[in-house]
């Protein structure tokens, strides 16, 4: 019986291991190209590069210079990481509220945010376009609102499951000792929320960092641009594509976003599973 688990074990394991290779596959052909000249990138896409077809760092430095890639960084960076601090702390507040607190609005307020998880972006995009510039959102402090808004549904979702797991009794422990509920939450609740916090943080990171669409109906395009607009300045007229400079600045695209998620991904799966539990 322990052979057969053992071999199925094994199978298993290398099954994975496979789509685990197609996964990585185009990240890494990516690389190999970013180090190419142009002409070969399209001619032996697969080729490893070397005499001719290897151009050093020409394409970063190129990517660099045409897409603004510096501002566009810390653009990025400044939205990311401003977003993802004011989801975590609005929506574990309001997942806690409505965990412990039993009435019709926590209900519906509970029920709206799931259904939120399910509409299309498609049907309000236009409509959120239009209202982000009549509050004049359209700015990296302006779009964070936005943000907080479309990451509401999941990040209460998660954090509902984890707080119902979480013991009553500590926190009455904590009121009797003096705390105010203020204090309760951060000091007792949040740090046992941490391994959620971390989850929902490598999800809306990723998210955010890699997003399109929305920055491009929202920000003013003639002062703001984050990586993947940016990107996008590198398709000249009738198609035609800079795909050395564009393979140069998707490398640097995805590092940071890369080690955030190798130094973070050991609580991913214990914050999924807690903030699957249903009360």
């Amino acid at each position: 019986m322990n052979a057969r688990k053992a071999k199925h074990g094994g199978l298993l394991t290398f099954v994975f291991t496979l789509i685990s290779l197609v996964y990585v596959f185009p990240i890494v052909l990516v690389v190999i190209n970013s180090f190419k000249k142009k002409a070969y990138i399209s001619r032996k896409p697969f080729a490893i590069p070397t005499d001719k077809m290897y151009v050093g760092l020409e394409n970063y430095v190129n990517g660099i210079k045409k897409t603004g890639f510096v501002d566009a960084f810390w653009t990025s960076l400044f939205i990311t990481v401003l977003s993802v601090a004011i989801i975590i702390l609005c929506t574990s507040m309001c997942a806690w509220y409505i965990s412990r607190v039993k009435n019709k609005f926590t209900t519906g307020l509970y029920f709206l945010c799931l259904f939120s998880m399910i509409v299309p972006f498609q049907m309000v995009m236009f409509t959120l376009s239009k209202l982000a510039d009549m509050l004049h959102l359209g700015n990296p402090l302006g779009i964070v609102v936005v943000y907080l808004g479309f990451g509401a549904g999941l990040s209460v979702f998660m954090f509902c499951g984890f707080v119902k797991s979480i013991p009553l009794e500590i926190e009455e422990a904590a009121m009797i000792d003096g705390c105010t509920p203020i204090q309760t939450f951060f000091r007792i609740v949040m740090p046992i929320l941490k391994p959620t916090c971390i989850t929902v943080a490598i999800l809306q990171a990723m998210w955010i960092w890699n997003d399109y669409l929305l920055p491009y109906l929202v920000l003013d395009m003639t002062k703001y641009k984050t990586i993947p607009i940016a990107v996008q300045y590198l398709r000249g007229g009738y198609g035609s594509i800079d795909m050395g400079a564009m393979m140069g600045v998707l490398v640097l695209a995805i590092i940071p976003i890369i080690i955030f998620y190798l130094v973070c991904q050991k609580y991913i799966i214990e914050g999924v599973v807690a903030g699957a539990v249903k009360g």
